[in-house]
């Protein structure tokens, strides 16, 4: 991050540029918690009740900014859209920001942020877990006979982001996409005292060789902590959506 002015002052020298009447804004990502690189961008909430919601991408001092413009509603509604998800990425951004206003603008935004945060996410619903059992179950098969070359590639990466999320997911943790997903995965096995991480990305690289046993393993592992395999009567009903039958076409 040489050449670059100090993270803190350039977000708020484009805040106060670009968002006079903002109530508050904050800035997140890997500059503020950690992890940041030589390609690591400000990650910028700003919340502005006069705004039009948006998000753009631009450069300011010397950094590459990702600008995210929100009202009070508009910051609730992808909260809720995240934790669908299972993902804290809005909350994360407004609770664990920098403030990059003065006074108490946004409190009332940041404390909802914290407490989604806090609560972590809701617990798998039992046809959910069954579902990805099933799936790694599934994609464990897979592995097992794949060739190396470009089937055996994707079927490696698919059992390792599968795993990865069912581990976050049966000990309650947030998932996370990309390099985030890894993150949590590290964040757990701090808290937990397991080596999650470092057996998948040990497991990932060795398959990519050509040496599928160790991956193979740490999701047969995964799976046994989620209640083990699943596949033979494995059952599903459809969602309420798909069971209706097409409306028959008046003949033409």
């Amino acid at each position: 991050m040489t050449n670059r002015s100090d993270p803190v002052a350039a977000a708020k020298d484009l805040v106060r540029e670009r968002f006079p009447g903002a109530q508050q804004a904050w800035l997140g990502g890997s500059v503020v918690l950690g992890g940041a690189t030589p390609m690591s961008d400000l990650d910028i909430t700003v919340l502005d009740a006069t705004a039009t919601v948006n998000r753009e991408s631009l450069r300011h001092l010397g950094w590459p900014v990702e600008l995210f413009v929100h009202t009070e509603a508009s910051i609730r509604h992808f909260v809720t859209q995240n934790l669908a998800e299972r993902k804290p990425t809005m909350a994360r951004l407004v609770a664990r920001g920098v403030p990059l206003l003065s006074g108490d603008g946004g409190a009332a935004v940041r404390r909802y942020c914290e407490d989604v945060l806090q609560a972590g996410p809701a617990p798998l619903p039992a046809e959910t877990l069954d579902g990805a059992r099933y799936a790694l179950s599934d994609l464990v098969d897979d592995l097992q006979a794949a060739e190396p070359g470009p089937e055996g590639t994707a079927i490696a990466v698919e059992t390792w982001r599968r795993t990865a999320e069912l581990l976050l997911d049966v000990n309650g943790r947030w998932r996370g996409g990309g390099k985030w997903l890894m993150r949590e995965l590290i964040t757990l096995d701090s808290a937990a005292g397991t080596t999650w991480a470092p057996r998948l990305d040990a497991g990932l690289a060795a398959a990519l060789a050509g040496d599928t046993v160790p991956l193979r393993t740490t999701a047969e592992d995964c799976l046994t902590l989620a209640g083990g395999r699943l596949w033979e009567g494995f059952h599903q009903a459809a969602p309420v959506s798909g069971r209706r039958s097409p409306a028959p076409q008046r003949p033409r």
